[in-house]
This record gives C-alpha cells, sequence and structure tokens, in this order.
C-alpha cells in the first residue's frame, strides 16, 4: 500500500473503530481524510511523517448537537461570526470536533442573526461548526424551563423555509409537538429540517404520533416534558418505547440523576442515546455567571457545576463534552467505546452525518480526540489538523480509568 508523501501517520494509540474496545492500530491522515486503518507497525513507508500518541486513546471526535455557548459567549446575547468563532474555540478544547450553536427561543429577528452567523461561519470554514439549532421558539409554556414564554409563538412554515433556505448546513428544530400541525411537520422534512421534540407538555399518545410523523428524536430526555408514570406512560415513555427514536441526554448529575439514565439506556436499542452539554457561557471560560434574556443565572460548582436562574431553574450546564464522556463512565458504570461512541457516531447518524463523520474509519474526516488514562484531552484534530494548543490543561485530580 502507497501513500501520498505528504500522508501522516498516528502511531503508538490505541484507537477506537467498529464496536469493539480501543486496540493498538496505525491511522493514516491524508488531507482531512483517514486513508487507512492498520495493524500496528504495518506502515513500512520510510518516508511518511508520523505523530507519536504515546500510548494515549484515539477516539472519534466529539459532536455536541446542543451548544448554547461558550468561552464567555451566550449565542443568545452576540449571533455573530465572531462568537461562533469563539463558541467553537472553547468547546475545542474539550474534544469537540463538530456542534450547531444553539439558539435558546428569541425574536425573529435574532433567530434570523444567528442563521447568518451560522452560514458565515461555515463559508469561512470555521472547524466544527455542522450548522445550526434552533431551540424553540415553538414550544410549550407549561414545560418552559429557562425559556422565555413571551418569545413563543405558533409555528410559520414561511419563516422556517427562508431561514432554512440560507443555511448550508445541518439544521436542527426543537419544537413541542402539540404545537404544530401535520402539515408543518411535513412541510419542514422536505426541507430537509431535523425536528426533536422538546419543552412539551405532549401525552403519550401526541408524542407517539409525532415520532411517527418524522419527528427524529428527543433534545434532552426527561427534563421538560410530560414524565413516564404508570398510567399515562408520557412523552418520556413514547421516547424510551419507539425504537427509532434517538434520545439526547445531558450527563452532568444535575439534569438526570445517574439510576434514571442507566434504565433508559437499558430500555432503548444500542445507539439510540447520545449525549449533547446543552453548555452554556462558562464553559471554557474564566467567567461563570451570565444573563439570559435579562435575567442574570448563577453558575456555582466549577467544572461539574449547575447553572440556574434565580427561581432555582436549570438554565443549561457547565458540562463539555470530555466530561460528559467521564460521566458516562464513571457515573453510569458504561465502557470507554460506549461512551465514546454516544459522543460521536450516535450523534453523527442521528444529524445524518454518519457516512462522513462520527467514527475511525478509512473515508471519513480525520476528526480526532487524544485522552489519556484519566480521560483528559491531549489533542483535539479537526479535518486533520492537530488543535492541540486548544487543548484545556489537564486536571491532574482525574484517577486514571480503571481496565
Amino acid at each position: 500500500m502507497t501513500f501520498n508523501s505528504d500522508a501522516l501517520v498516528l502511531v503508538n494509540g490505541r484507537v477506537l473503530t467498529g464496536n469493539g474496545p480501543p486496540a493498538p492500530l496505525d491511522v493514516v491522515v491524508d488531507g482531512e481524510r483517514i486513508v487507512a486503518v492498520l495493524a500496528a507497525g504495518d506502515i513500512r513507508s520510510a518516508g511518511l511523517r508520523r505523530h507519536d500518541l504515546r500510548g494515549r486513546f484515539l477516539l472519534p471526535g466529539f459532536i455536541d448537537s446542543q451548544c448554547n455557548g461558550g468561552g464567555g459567549v451566550l449565542f443568545n446575547a452576540e449571533p455573530t461570526l465572531d462568537a461562533v468563532r469563539r463558541i467553537a474555540a472553547a468547546h475545542r478544547r474539550f474534544g469537540t470536533t463538530g456542534f450547531l450553536p444553539t439558539l435558546i427561543s428569541d425574536t425573529a429577528e435574532v433567530m434570523r442573526a444567528a442563521v447568518d452567523a451560522v452560514a458565515a461561519a461555515m463559508r469561512e470554514g470555521v472547524p466544527g461548526v455542522l450548522g445550526i439549532h434552533l431551540e424553540g421558539p415553538f414550544l410549550s409554556a407549561k414545560r418552559k424551563g429557562v425559556h422565555d414564554a413571551g418569545k413563543f409563538r405558533a409555528p410559520d412554515v414561511e419563516e422556517l423555509l427562508g431561514l432554512c433556505a440560507a443555511h448550508p448546513g445541518v439544521t436542527l428544530l426543537t419544537l413541542a409537538p402539540e404545537t404544530a400541525s401535520p402539515g408543518f411537520v411535513l412541510r419542514m422534512l422536505q426541507a430537509g429540517v431535523l425536528l426533536s421534540a422538546g419543552h412539551t407538555a405532549a401525552d403519550h399518545t401526541v408524542m407517539r404520533d409525532a415520532l411517527a410523523a418524522g419527528v427524529r428524536g428527543v433534545t434532552h430526555l426527561f427534563n421538560a416534558m410530560t414524565p413516564l408514570t404508570s398510567r399515562e406512560p408520557g412523552a418520556v415513555g413514547a421516547a424510551l418505547d419507539d425504537p427509532d427514536c434517538w434520545c439526547g441526554v445531558i450527563v452532568d448529575g444535575h439534569h438526570v440523576h445517574p439510576a434514571t439514565l442507566r434504565i433508559a439506556i437499558a430500555a432503548k436499542p444500542a445507539g439510540k442515546v447520545m449525549l449533547v452539554t446543552d453548555a452554556m457561557p462558562p464553559v471554557g471560560a474564566e467567567t461563570s455567571d451570565f444573563v439570559l434574556g435579562g435575567r442574570t443565572i448563577r453558575c456555582t460548582g466549577g467544572v461539574g457545576g449547575v447553572c440556574r436562574d434565580d427561581a432555582g431553574v436549570l438554565a443549561g450546564s457547565m458540562l463539555d463534552m470530555a466530561s460528559a464522556v467521564r460521566n458516562t463512565v464513571r457515573m453510569l458504570g458504561l465502557p470507554l467505546e460506549e461512551a465514546a461512541r454516544m459522543a460521536s457516531a450516535y450523534p453523527a447518524e442521528f444529524l445524518g452525518l454518519g457516512a462522513v463523520q462520527g467514527r475511525i474509519a478509512t473515508g471519513l474526516r480525520a476528526d480526532f480526540v487524544v485522552l489519556d488514562d484519566a480521560l483528559r484531552v491531549h489533542e483535539t484534530w479537526v479535518g486533520g489538523t492537530s488543535h492541540a494548543g486548544d487543548a484545556a490543561a489537564p486536571d491532574a485530580s482525574l484517577p486514571a480509568l480503571r481496565h
């Protein structure tokens, strides 16, 4: 097997591919793509450049479909190209190689500015930007969470189609299914918009029918939706019962109890539960508190902490994807390979991008995260380019993973 002279070989790593645990493999990268994955030592071309992973884990880069901010920036407050750049840079420090800047319910003018900012970021090639997530404003006031119900309104087909026409990437729309007519859902699906349910008061029947009509999943399972009870399964029961429904989960120890998450993961087919951060400005920033819609959000506890408004309502998270993976291993007891897939392969499939990224395989994008035995990030690679200088300073207090 021959390779271009400028190809790069990543060697001496424990590489996660397929369905098994990490294995000693060499990965050849040429430009933005993976061109070969071979048994360690099989590549003998002396002319190829080599990058020594020093025995660390090489995992597919993390993909976050719900990211409201980072690096001190809230996307709602700054729906600009520069804000997208800063959010992307903040999350690259924690292994995120693909994400959707997420806009919480806002006015039509702010929505347009956000879509334009993300479109500009994609044209410029800001590393990691995959599209946009509009979380609202077609939500239920009964399950509003920290959203401003004054921004809620009925779904408007022409408004959404106009926004989508200007956007080259993935468009994910979180809505309460009870607010949308079958005609609206159909038009969105025809336009290529991915629909997810959230902030919903829908009962089991309404949620089940929405999933059958093409709603793809739920944005943050258990949070801001009707619960599973003995005689009314609610939106949660419908999501768990539907084998095709993807479920995003926020594994920060605050949004959902670990035992509840273990039950949910056991109830779903493999591949249908994925990690999301619901991240807010404190991720990757020295500051903590921030303002959302005129309300001060207090963030306490540092990494692994919690964000709440003055009424005690959860307001996003302080979670990054590397911490979400660690929490999935340590809090939920899942093996690293499954936690990593929940942060990479599964969200890629949810977003319709599984054929191009989310796994380490020949022909896919060279998006990687390099972790040590304590699952601390040392390098992040996006499209074959190392962003090792962006990595967060490793937390020496984290214990090594037990093998």
